[in-house]
């Protein structure tokens, strides 16, 4: 087996069980706001957005610098950082007093952690450029595998044993997944020499990539598409106890369904990754976002959490096709040598992506209702299929390798 093929094999598995870690406490996150109240007098809405939204911006501010330092020092170290951190302050959320609490450590969180952009930079610094579409399609796999696994698990844990207990949980599986990454993941990095003072200029890599026009349309698309999955995030739950009044087991019910939306993402990440890499990315960018308009606009009529289930599974399905396909094409355009710096970046722009988006579905729950963070959302994804359809077809025509 090539070196890369091993690498990639070794960081799929690794990339699930960073994700399962960090999912389990999903399901019933803003249950666990409700449950621990405020000491400010702010509503559970706005909490429940601000737990999501703090750990997205903080992220946002510190990606572009742990991205350099990847460059820098190896992609590797950046993995563990990002698990071990996660497990010591996740390990510390099953023990505030207040929501308020909860909202700093997960903004600690996002300044710690990273996984996925980590892997990401790792993966496209090791993998040749024809198979980059193959290979985040199989990061993908990975990711919404522990994905979709997580939340279940994290929806029964919590509804059996309790929130706390749960994140002594979650702090377990990232430890063993940052311990995974010391001892078996080979990193080919090696370290260039730098005049005296070069370290200190790292703005200058993020001037390269910015100024790159190919990159800078996939980065807008992935800020976009982030928003577009975040939106709900905060709300998901509050909607399943809106559906389901008389069960008692909204966890294992939110679970379920982030669950099964995530298994449709694994079902098609690596063909759709892989059709990208025949066809172009651009096509399969337009087809997938309009199939996500699809999806997610008549959740806001469904009565039955049943009929939110199928709608959920079809919209991951489309983000199965979206993710890999734009990351492929950050791979395709970024220059060797400049990939942590790329996904530093991108891991920002997602996460910018991540905290206004449920800050805007808090809004539209408390301005409209509920239901309207589904039509947001839809417009959301419109906006991705309109500029990839204008965009991205030329963008991939000149930028294949």
């Amino acid at each position: 087996m090539p070196p890369w093929k091993r690498t990639l094999a070794i960081m799929v598995a690794v990339q699930f069980n960073s994700a399962m870690g960090f999912s389990v406490i999903f399901p019933f996150l803003p249950l666990y706001v409700k449950h621990l109240g405020s000491t400010t007098g702010l509503s559970i809405e706005v909490l429940s957005g601000l737990v999501f939204s703090v750990q997205a911006f903080t992220m946002a501010i510190a990606s572009p610098f742990w991205g350099v330092v990847a460059d820098r020092f190896g992609r590797k170290l950046m993995v563990m950082r990002a698990s071990l951190g996660g497990s010591v302050v996740i390990l510390l959320m099953g023990f505030v007093a207040n929501a308020e609490q909860l909202v700093a450590l997960r903004a600690i969180q996002g300044l710690l952690t990273g996984v996925i952009a980590a892997a990401n930079a790792l993966i496209a610094s090791v993998v040749p450029r024809e198979r980059t579409g193959h290979a985040m399609g199989l990061l993908q796999v990975g990711l919404w595998s522990g994905v979709s696994f997580g939340p279940l698990v994290g929806g029964v844990l919590s509804d059996a044993f309790g929130f706390r207990m749960t994140f002594a949980v979650t702090s377990v599986i990232l430890l063993v997944s940052g311990l995974a990454v010391w001892i078996w993941v080979h990193d080919p990095f090696v370290r260039a020499d730098h005049a005296p003072g070069e370290g200190l200029q790292f703005v200058h890599g993020w001037v390269r990539v910015l100024s790159n026009s190919k990159l800078t349309c996939a980065l807008g698309l992935r800020l976009l598409v982030a928003m577009g999955r975040a939106t709900l995030e905060p709300l998901l739950p509050l909607f399943v106890a809106l559906l389901a009044a008389e069960s008692a087991k909204v966890g294992t019910l939110t679970g379920l369904i982030v669950g099964v939306s995530s298994a449709a993402s694994i079902a098609t990440s690596v063909t759709l990754g892989r059709l990208g890499d025949r066809v172009g990315h651009g096509r399969v960018v337009v087809w997938c976002a309009v199939a996500a308009i699809t999806a997610y606009l008549p959740q806001s009529l469904v009565t039955g959490v049943g009929q939110l289930l199928g709608l959920q599974a079809l919209a991951g399905a489309s983000v199965g096709g979206l993710v890999p396909s734009l990351a492929a094409l950050l791979a395709r355009y970024s220059d060797r040598g400049d990939e942590g710096c790329v996904y530093g970046i991108d891991n920002s722009v997602q996460s910018v992506g991540r905290a206004v988006a449920p800050l805007l579905g808090a809004a539209c729950a408390v301005w409209f209702s509920l239901r309207g963070a589904f039509v947001a959302t839809s417009v959301i994804f419109a906006a991705v299929a309109v500029m990839a359809s204008r965009a991205l077809p030329r963008a991939v025509a000149k930028g294949r390798r």
